[in-house]
């Protein structure tokens, strides 16, 4: 079976403060800001809704094809990606423009300033979808270049390959009818209840509206699991048990090929929505997207243990 991954390639370049932010910004002078934070150090991650969402589909043994932009940077990603069997065959190289970066400065409490360049993100990736297999593929469109967002979605429905709705940190570039249109059509719409709740502002549609537009509704719930909504109703999915909380980044992205690998081998919302909640697991193990490693039979075993024994 075919799987689509659009979205971003980015590099996250992160940085830890050995201080407080708030011990050296002025409230009443924060009119005025001008401060310079120096740091103890800077590491260098793989990232990008794209990149994050493909790298556990292929620890999940799949096979996923990345649609996506990149900078004249792209070497050391295209490297990383070729070590870990993944293809690069639908990333554009992006030859004027640096890759989409963002820059993460995180303080003794937790507090982060982050700045985003998207760089080669700017530019659609004009990828041609030439499947002789549409009925077969299936495609999950993240946050990215909007204009992919919004042509892929059309090429879906015209070729009939069935698509999942991630709209994430994009939401504030849509408008409500354009949303709408989005939407429509597609098999699932995925979002955090935060990012439901401004879907819903924007559209003017209710979840039971929304539902009128595509078949279901998964709503994450971070460390309270996520809901998957149907024209039958809600059905709660509780999180999957974790060893160690390390950090958190990177956690919506595992779920959603955790929960692509369900729907592509045939089960249910239920079981591909525990799946995702599984595949969570292990990016919230480890510091970074991409830096979580597992075995399939080994995911396998973490399921059972925490949903039963399923027929896989």
């Amino acid at each position: 079976m075919e799987i689509f991954i659009s979205g971003s390639i980015a590099y996250d370049r992160i940085m830890d403060f050995p201080g407080r932010f708030s011990d050296h910004i002025l409230p009443e002078k924060i009119h005025i800001l001008n401060v310079c934070f120096t740091v103890n150090s800077l590491v260098e991650k793989y990232g990008g809704t794209a990149g994050n969402i493909a790298y556990t589909l292929k620890l999940l043994d799949e096979k996923p094809v990345i649609i996506a932009t990149i900078g004249k940077d792209y070497e050391s990603y295209f490297n990383w990606l070729k070590k870990n069997s993944i293809s690069t065959e639908g990333i554009s190289i992006i030859h004027e423009e640096f890759t989409a970066s963002a820059y993460i400065t995180t303080d003794k409490a937790d507090n982060q300033i982050t700045g985003f360049n998207p760089g080669a993100m700017r530019y659609p990736s004009r990828y041609q979808f030439n499947t002789d297999n549409a009925k077969n593929s299936l495609a999950i469109i993240s946050p990215g270049n909007i204009s992919d967002m919004i042509e892929f979605a059309k090429i879906f429905r015209e070729k009939g390959i069935k698509y999942i709705c991630d709209p994430g940190q994009s939401i504030t570039q849509w408008d409500g009818e354009s949303l709408i249109k989005w939407i429509n059509g597609s098999m699932l719409l995925i979002a955090n209840d935060y990012e439901l709740e401004l879907i819903m502002k924007m559209t003017s549609l209710n979840k039971k509206s929304l539902l009128n537009l595509t078949s279901a509704i998964i709503t994450t719930l971070g460390e309270k699991g996520s809901i998957v909504s149907t024209r039958d109703g809600d059905l709660d999915i509780p999180p999957a048990l974790i060893d160690d909380i390390i950090d958190p980044t990177g956690a919506g992205d595992a779920y959603r090929a955790g929960l692509v690998k369900g729907l592509i081998i045939g089960k249910d919302l239920n079981i591909s929505a525990k799946m995702g909640a599984v595949a969570a697991t292990y990016a919230i193990e480890n510091y970074g997207t991409q830096e979580h490693y597992f075995k399939y039979d080994d995911f396998l075993k973490r399921f059972r243990d925490n949903f039963g024994d399923i027929i896989f």
